[in-house]
């Protein structure tokens, strides 16, 4: 029992000289830390001022609803549209929109609805944006803005105009962001750039176009609908078959009427897109403050290092 005490007593005398001799090395090492510790914050002061205000437009969004549509009132004339090959549908149903939030993030999307709808060195050469005369300046060393020209060369391509496929790596991974609350159904879609009225714009121009491509092909299968429904009934004799034939082409006119009067035909709005007038990014707070910390760290494992390896192999 003796021993045993003993021994613990010996344990915490090792540990408070353990402890002793850690404090002293770090004390003998303060200028070490403190020299590190600053430059590091330092550092991160400067280089957190050097980043470019961001700003971020966000719209709150819903799938449209399908009830409200006319195919809820079609009974039986769903099944035999369906037989013919024709869509009565006249809204968007959740499957439409889970397609809409793929298609979004699509490289196909891009190249064909965003792409040619944008100003490429707002995307790709923006260097900053002055806040009172609203106007972007551009890198010179990738656009040149006098000339109207592109200075570096695309390095997947060889070409000075970057590529559509560079171009939406960088939309996707730096500007757009989409995401879906699973609970309520609404849709946050939000764009980040420099410029808060290009951050508007680009976000509505997504909404809008992802609307347009679904509400055109929806209108496309319905005049296909039509089309077909109009040499079927003068193809027969029959006049029941007519008459059902009748029923569905007022039907999908009807459908095809309300496609045509329905601009948000995937998602509509319950907040639209503003002009930010904070930035969201960077947070130079947490950037200093973590430069800080970083470099407390690193002068302590420097000094401990020193300390403790160095000395050691020099005995």
């Amino acid at each position: 029992m003796e021993e045993t005490n003993n021994t613990l007593h010996s344990n915490d005398l090792n540990e408070e000289i353990n402890l002793r001799e850690l404090i002293s090395v770090l004390f003998q090492g303060k200028w070490i830390i403190v020299c590190i510790t600053a430059f590091a914050s330092i550092f991160g002061v400067i280089y957190s001022l050097y980043l470019p205000n961001v700003y971020t437009s966000k719209a709150l969004l819903v799938p449209v609803n399908s009830s409200s549509g006319i195919s809820g009132s079609l009974g039986g004339l769903s099944g035999l549209a369906g037989i013919a090959g024709i869509n009565l549908s006249s809204g968007s149903d959740e499957g439409d929109s889970a397609k809409a939030l793929e298609k979004i993030k699509s490289l196909s999307f891009f190249e064909n609805n965003i792409l040619t709808n944008i100003f490429l060195p707002d995307l790709m050469a923006v260097k900053s944006w002055n806040s009172e005369t609203n106007t972007i300046t551009y890198d010179e060393s990738i656009y040149n803005s006098e000339s109207n020209t592109w200075v570096k060369d695309d390095s997947i391509s060889d070409q000075k105009i970057p590529s559509a496929q560079k171009s939406y790596r960088v939309f996707l991974m730096q500007h757009l962001g989409v995401s879906e609350d699973k609970k309520s159904g609404f849709i946050t879609l939000s764009i980040q750039h420099q410029s808060p009225f290009i951050a508007k714009q680009w976000t509505e121009l997504v909404i809008d176009e992802v609307n347009a491509f679904y509400r055109q092909k929806a209108k496309s299968e319905s005049e296909k609908g039509v089309s077909f429904l109009n040499k079927e009934i003068s193809k027969t004799g029959l006049s029941e078959i007519k008459q059902a034939l009748a029923q569905l082409l007022q039907e999908e006119t009807k459908n095809l009427t309300l496609i045509e009067a329905n601009e948000s035909y995937v998602f509509e709005y319950i907040d639209p897109p503003a002009v930010m007038e904070r930035k969201s990014a960077p947070k130079r707070s947490i950037i200093c403050i973590l430069s800080s910390f970083l470099g407390g760290i690193l002068s302590i494992l420097i000094v401990l290092i020193r300390h403790y390896f160095f000395n050691k192999k020099a005995l």
